[in-house]
């Protein structure tokens, strides 16, 4: 996500490393550089110019203070200015109405049908509503059983009708049975809708005004660039939609839509589609996604999605058995899968400040546990629970059946080994054992 509008922006800062004072000989270079930098990633190029305008007009003349160089004075001024240009703050979805309707627009293959079941997915599980999904995509003959398959994954009802071929009837239909049913949320899926099809446009614009959303979203393939920020503003000329959804942002390595589109339609990203998985969807959040682009990572969106998967239980009992040194591989795997949950892993090593510039062209498998998974599965539970009778022997059937190497179970265990060490210490004696390590570990 945003890999080379990262490098080219992390480039263009480096101009200012060394100097004492913001001069307007070495903004100037940077500046350059940063609309270049925002070009590449298809941004508007009057967005580009005015926002390194903006960044010019903040930065000359600064006086850096003692605590920061010019590089990070100039690096808070860019994030300010991307963290405004992409909205300010998070705009939540408006959940009022008995029940909410949501209704979804965007292009075929935008991704609407993916994103409802992840919206539905998402209020289900973090807001404790009871949804139903709509089929009114009258026009693509798979679309109605795709919608019933995403529902039964997720295990969300959908409401359908194949005999029926108005959409307007359709969505009125849903909502009359959510009420009957108890779902207290109706998102309606749409058919794909071009903006120059005036036939298309009007229908759409009907459903609007038969069913009065509470929200409008516009769902937009983010890796369509520049293309993605024409065709939301078509669409909002007809719609006035309240929000935008980027799917596909985890696979669009410039971010121009991301960046650009709110300044052209003036209407916030209310969510993005970082993955396939149904729970890979993330509240948009400016200012986080400003040091994302930044290479800050994104420490608070990571504590959130770690909490989430966090079983307090689970936790007392591994504290207990840390306590009796009795850890064991069936324990390890149950936090691997934890971490599993969270995201892919290459989302997951974005948010860590730093690392995705230091993992910068390695590609990280999104089940990079496999291996570790196919070891632990090999083993008896007694090996699992008392990994000390681990002999030559057992390791080499372990090898065998898990279809793994010796170095690589012998490294597994050495993990192992000094992960059970540590979290020993951090129970017992720990933290301070620990400072003193991290202490002496300094340069």
């Amino acid at each position: 996500m945003f890999e080379n509008l990262s490098e080219k922006l992390d480039r263009a800062l480096q101009v200012l490393k060394g100097h004492g004072q913001i001069t307007e000989i070495n903004v100037a270079e940077t500046t350059k550089e940063i609309r270049r930098a925002l070009l590449d990633a298809d941004v508007n190029f009057k967005i580009a110019k005015d926002f390194t305008n903006r960044v010019k007009e903040k930065a000359i003349g600064q006086n850096v203070l003692s605590t920061l160089q010019p590089g990070q004075l100039m690096v808070k001024i860019v994030k300010d200015e991307l963290t405004e240009l992409m909205g300010g703050s998070s705009e939540g979805i408006d959940l009022s109405g008995n029940p909410t309707v949501i209704l979804m627009s965007g292009l075929q293959g935008s991704g609407k049908t993916t994103f409802s079941g992840k919206l539905a997915t998402f209020l289900k599980t973090k807001k404790n509503k009871k949804p139903l999904l709509v089929a009114c995509d009258v026009y693509r003959p798979a679309a109605i059983d795709q919608l019933h398959v995403v529902g039964e994954q997720i295990g969300v009802p959908v409401y359908s009708d194949k005999e029926n071929k108005n959409p307007v009837a359709l969505a009125q239909a849903g909502i009359a049975q959510a009420k009957a049913n108890g779902n207290n949320v109706v998102i309606i899926d749409t058919a794909g809708r071009l903006a120059v099809d005036r036939e298309m446009m009007d229908e759409i614009a009907a459903i609007r005004d038969a069913v009065k959303p509470q929200e409008v979203l516009f769902v937009v393939d983010a890796m369509t660039g520049q293309d993605a920020v024409n065709t939301a503003k078509a669409f909002n000329d007809v719609l006035d939609f309240d929000g935008v959804v980027l799917t596909k942002l985890d696979g669009d390595t410039r971010g121009g839509a991301a960046i650009s589109i709110k300044s052209v339609v003036d209407k916030p990203i209310k969510f993005i589609g970082t993955g396939e998985k149904m729970e890979a969807l993330d509240v948009f959040y400016p200012e986080r996604m400003a040091d994302r682009i930044l290479g800050m990572g994104d420490v608070i969106s990571l504590v959130e999605r770690a909490q989430e998967q966090f079983d307090e239980e689970q936790a007392r009992r591994i504290q207990k058995k840390i306590a009796k040194n009795k850890f064991g591989f069936d324990d390890f795997l149950s936090q691997i899968h934890q971490i599993k949950k969270m995201g892919n892993m290459k989302d997951l090593i974005g948010m860590i400040p730093g690392a995705g510039k230091a993992l910068k062209g390695l590609d990280i498998d999104d089940d990079a546990f496999r291996h570790i998974e196919a070891i632990i599965y090999s083993m008896t539970p007694d090996e699992r629970s008392n990994p000390s009778l681990l002999d030559a022997r057992r390791k080499k059937r372990i090898s065998a059946g898990s279809g793994t190497s010796i170095q690589e179970v012998n490294q597994l265990l050495k993990q192992f080994d000094q992960m059970s060490k540590m979290m020993k210490m951090m129970q017992g004696g720990g933290g301070k054992k620990m400072m003193q390590m991290m202490q002496n570990m300094k340069p």
